[in-house]
Formats: structure tokens, sequence, C-alpha cells
């Protein structure tokens, strides 16, 4: 078995806010988005997905979780935290759209994300589809209550051992933004 040894990490982590400023009576949307990089990104390609195919390993559980903080000492969590998983299934087609035509067949990879299906056509898709992050957080103004708040993210992820991959714990911080309530 040849692992890469690069270590896989969760890239920055980014902040983006609807507006600077809210009234009290508002929603405060949040979009955080992050990828997961390094080993397991770079293990992810199809040579790998047809040597894991031909062992019979052929899915993947990623779990995650974002939780939106605010707050010095005593952090209070904010909107929905999300502890999810997305699952890459690998599977062998004859899909023209896939396939390349100096090969009879091919193993492909869907994923699958809150339970919906997605085939993407090239390596480089199908990554961002399973490694990519952009979750939406939406909460009351009232909940932080007037003044200014600086807000931030904390992300983690895991998996098990695969064909082409150690198992993996990893997690992040993001750098907080401020947002304002009239």
């Amino acid at each position: 078995m040849n692992y890469s040894m690069t270590e896989s990490k969760i890239s920055q982590i980014t902040l983006e806010k609807s507006k600077e400023e809210y009234s009290s009576d508002e929603n405060i949307e949040i979009n955080v988005q992050f990828s997961i990089e390094g080993g397991l990104r770079d293990a992810f390609n199809e040579a790998n997905w047809t040597k894991a195919y031909n062992n019979n390993d052929v899915s993947m559980k990623l779990k995650y979780g974002v939780k939106l903080t605010s707050g010095g000492f005593r952090k209070k969590e904010l909107g929905r935290t999300i502890d999810s998983y997305r699952k890459a299934a690998i599977f062998w087609t004859r899909n023209p759209k896939l396939v390349n035509p100096m090969k009879d067949r091919r193993i492909w990879v869907q994923v699958a994300k809150n339970f919906e299906p997605f085939i993407r056509l090239s390596e480089e898709e199908v990554r961002e589809e399973f490694l990519d992050f952009n979750e939406k957080f939406v909460f009351k103004a009232s909940d932080l209550g007037k003044g200014k708040h600086k807000i931030g993210a904390e992300v983690f992820s895991s998996w098990q051992k695969h064909d082409y991959t150690e198992p993996g714990n990893i997690k992040n911080n993001s750098n907080e933004i401020e947002v304002v309530i009239n």
C-alpha cells in the first residue's frame, strides 16, 4: 500500500455574511465555506477508485460538522449546528459521458449530499462535490441582541480507513467576522 504522506487538513474557513448591519427583527444569513485538502483529496482519484472497486471497497462515508458561535469565553451556538455526512459510492459504468473511449468500462463515483445523488463528469468535479463545502446558517438577529458581535465557525471531519486512505480526524477554526445589530 502506498499512501500519500501529505496530511489531510481543513482549508481556511471563509464566513460570508449577507450584509454588514442588521436590525433586530431581521434574520442573519451566514455561509461557511471550506474544503478538505491534502492527502485525502490527492488520493481521491480515478486510479484509486478503480483499485478500490477491484478490492471491493466501494463506499466511503465522510462525516463532518459545522458549528457557528458567538461570544468570548462562553460561546453561544448560533443557528442549527450541522452534524452530517457525505457518501461516495464507487460504481462500474458504461455511460458514454463518463467512459474514456479507449476503455470499455470505467469505475466512477456518485456523491450523495443529504441523500441527494450527484454524478459529475470530471475527476476534479467529483472531488469538489465530495470535499468542498458551503453551508448556510440562518438565525435571528435578536438571538444576539443589539451591538457588535464577533462570529466564528468550528469545523470537523472524519473518515474510516479505506483502500486509498488511512483513517482521519481533522478540525479547524475560522477567523471571526463581525456583525452589527441596530
